[in-house]
């Protein structure tokens, strides 16, 4: 995506979001869409100030603005900080809702979406929220009842004015696999031949995965003899990507230890196995890319909602999932047990690929910008 307005634009869709790759992913996987489809059209970012945001917004070469919102909370010094940070915010989306002339704001959840929501239904400018989670969160509520329009990438409860309808969940073009196994191998760094773990913490990582693997591959180092890890560990130092890295050699386990990889089409191309989050991106990219995962939903929720993303996926005998337990001693006796039996039992892998292999297959992000434009 170019990060120059053209000159031949005649309107503007903003998407509002951010905070995590989770929220930022499926509205990069619409604006691919909207600038493939109609070349009068220009979009827009309306991001949080994280770096997880400016980082992956450059990548793409996105136009975007960050918002200096603040999330809601009831603790108290936390809830003055949402408030003091309002009026901020909500001037900075105005600002640039303007200046870029928005005709149409996608609202694609987490807490940088109010102050846009507010300032676009002020300005009248249509809002359509497009809701990312099975547990739709308290920004995506309070945007659902005052959205011009509400639709559902997934099956979700309690979504209010949402008529029921699930449109799937828009995947970028850089997160689907070219399908050559020992091409995305190569261009990783890995062996070509050697099967691959791929374990994921989704953009930011995952503090209890990056300290169980390496737990597990010392406990299990004949167990993976055949295999090399592919590990994206989020926001860690290079002091301790370097640390784990070296965790995996003295084991006696080949692996390649990586922050994070934008092009994740070439993870999944490469893996045989994963062990991931259940974020809704996530599993969507598990889905579409066909690959044997264990989820390991994020713990620190009261509610535990990843469950809820996977939990079709599982049913249907095409994933499994585990109890993150966080200690990585503790874990061995959860995550642990599945995964050893995954890495040993290559059928189970197979059944699993062709479960999901036979799941059908739509672009929800095509379909949702040929709506998006025309509703616009």
């Amino acid at each position: 995506m170019s990060t120059v307005a053209s000159r031949n634009e005649t309107g503007c869709i903003a998407f509002a979001g951010g905070g995590s790759g989770g929220h930022l992913s499926p509205g990069l996987a619409i604006a691919e869409r909207v600038l493939t489809i109609s070349h009068s059209t220009g979009t827009l970012f309306l991001c949080s100030q994280r770096e997880i945001d400016s980082v992956m917004l450059h990548e793409a070469g996105a136009k975007f603005v960050q918002i200096p919102a603040q999330p809601l909370s009831l603790q108290p010094l936390k809830l003055l900080r949402f408030m003091q940070a309002w009026p901020g915010a909500k001037r900075v989306a105005h600002e640039a809702l303007k200046e870029f002339g928005v005709q149409h704001v996608v609202s694609l959840g987490g807490f940088v979406t109010a102050p846009v929501v507010q300032s676009a239904l002020q300005a009248g400018v249509p809002v359509t929220l497009l809701n990312l989670d099975c547990t739709p969160g308290r920004a995506n509520r309070w945007v659902a009842r005052r959205a011009t329009r509400v639709w559902s990438a997934v099956h979700a409860k309690n979504l209010p004015q949402w008529d029921g309808e699930v449109t799937g969940f828009p995947v970028r073009r850089s997160a689907v696999s070219s399908g050559d196994v020992a091409e995305c191998r190569v261009q990783l760094g890995l062996e070509a031949t050697r099967r691959t773990l791929l374990v994921t913490g989704a953009s930011q990582g995952a503090t209890s995965l990056n300290l169980f693997l390496p737990h597990f591959a010392e406990q299990h180092a004949s167990l993976l003899d055949g295999w090399q890890i592919l590990h994206l560990a989020g926001s860690m130092s290079d002091t301790q990507i370097l640390a784990l890295s070296h965790r995996y050699t003295a084991a006696g386990v080949r692996s390649r230890v990586m922050p994070f990889l934008h092009r994740m089409g070439l993870a999944w191309g490469a893996a045989d196995l994963a062990i991931s989050r259940a974020g809704a991106n996530s599993v969507a990219e598990v889905e579409l890319n066909c690959v044997p995962c264990l989820f390991v939903p994020y713990p620190y929720h009261r509610d535990l909602h990843q469950r809820e993303n996977a939990r079709a996926l599982v049913e249907e005998g095409a994933a499994a999932m585990a109890r993150d337990a966080i200690d990585p001693a503790a874990n061995m006796g959860s995550m642990g047990k599945l995964l050893e039996t995954l890495i040993a039992d290559g059928p189970t892998r197979d059944r699993m690929r062709a479960a999901l292999q036979s799941r059908p297959r739509i672009d929800a992000a095509q379909l949702l910008a040929q709506r998006i434009l025309a509703s616009a």
